[in-house]
């Protein structure tokens, strides 16, 4: 698939999570794009946010609301007609997921089906895209990447609940929306680093935080294994996904989305490659026991996406890193977010035409 420049230019788009990290960043892409974006997501977080330092606001209708209000998402929805849908909003953290169970569940499972309900006979809808993780898996700590068709599954709460949600998506997918004409496919991306996330219990997020007031970081798990990628690999996934099942509705189903499988690094790789970017930073490394239970190793298999959509990773783990540094000590600096945001978008489509598909 050729990515059309001009696809996006006046599609009516709901963005949920449009005030979280990868929700601010897409919602700012799609603006650029021409689109006419209609947000819905939890107020943003306690500052830094990236929501207000970019100025999200103004590139979309941002409405304030919890997923899980079903009957003021659903009024949301409705007048906002989307024609496209994109489903960020979650509790995003597997650390959390141990504090809140209950409510991970009720926002990831029954939020994600108060969306999907939401779009039942509305007549313009086509594309409905829905994020979950590559945590869904059924993580058996085997040696090679897991493909969409493997088991899922999930030891924590957040992996369960996001497990949960591709089983609820099929159903809508399959007793409602495949018959009202509207594409529905599931999203599994990697761990996802870039500027703009300050979340608890991330890693860059935590490294940034303690190197900035002088701490040490604490590194429960250096040997853990994720598949890392920037922020703007899996948002140009979605985007093409949603363009290719717009002209190609029988594309519906799962893809994967991360870097190429022999870029899954550890956490100590990644801190590496941080602080020799950042300049230094104290490190301390924990064993591996502390804590509650987190996968050892993830990778994911993405070939479905590179042969059916042609999205190829543009940047490796050590451009990612550095860009992700790069991006707080520019907004440390006092940089503007948004136009940091906007260039670092800009130099991404340039890589886009560089790069064989």
């Amino acid at each position: 698939m050729v990515t059309d420049t001009s696809f996006w230019a006046g599609k009516r788009v709901l963005l949920t999570g449009h005030t979280g990290f990868k929700g601010g960043w897409l919602a700012l892409w799609l603006a650029q794009k021409g689109a006419i974006v209609t947000g819905v997501a939890l107020a943003p977080g306690p500052n830094p946010n990236l929501f207000m330092l970019a100025d999200v606001e103004h590139a979309v209708e941002s409405h304030i609301c919890d997923i899980r209000e079903h009957m003021r998402l659903d009024r949301i929805v409705r007048d906002a007609k989307p024609e496209i849908v994109l489903h960020l909003a979650a509790q995003p953290l597997v650390r959390a997921s141990y504090k809140t169970p209950i409510y991970t569940f009720d926002t990831n499972v029954m939020g994600t089906a108060h969306v999907l309900d939401a779009l039942r006979d509305l007549p313009d809808v086509r594309v409905a895209l829905m994020i979950t993780t590559d945590k869904v898996y059924r993580n058996n700590e085997w040696p090679h990447p897991y493909r969409e068709d493997d088991a899922l599954g999930g030891h924590d709460p957040y992996s369960a609940s996001k497990a949960a949600c591709e089983i609820v998506i099929s159903s809508y997918r399959d007793s409602f929306l495949k018959a009202q004409g509207v594409a529905v496919a599931t999203a599994r991306a990697g761990n996802v680093i870039g500027g703009g996330d300050w979340s608890l219990d991330r890693l860059i997020p935590d490294a940034v935080r303690a190197w900035s007031s002088g701490q040490t970081l604490h590194i429960r798990r250096p040997q853990s294994t994720r598949p890392w990628q920037h922020v703007l690999e899996p948002l140009f996934g979605y985007m093409s996904l949603a363009e290719a099942l717009w002209h190609k509705p029988e594309l519906a189903g799962a893809f994967n989305f991360g870097p190429l499988p022999h870029e899954a690094a550890t956490v100590r790789t990644v801190i590496d490659l941080a602080r020799k970017v950042w300049g230094g930073g104290a490190v301390e490394y924990g064993d591996g026991t502390e804590g509650p239970h987190e996968a050892g190793w993830l990778a994911l298999d993405i070939a479905k996406a590179r042969s059916v959509l042609g999205v190829t990773p543009r940047w490796g783990i050590e451009e990612s890193v550095k860009r992700t540094i790069e991006w707080y000590r520019a907004i440390g600096a006092g940089e503007n977010a948004r136009a940091r945001c906007l260039a670092e978008i800009a130099e991404f489509e340039a890589a886009l035409k560089d790069t064989p598909r």
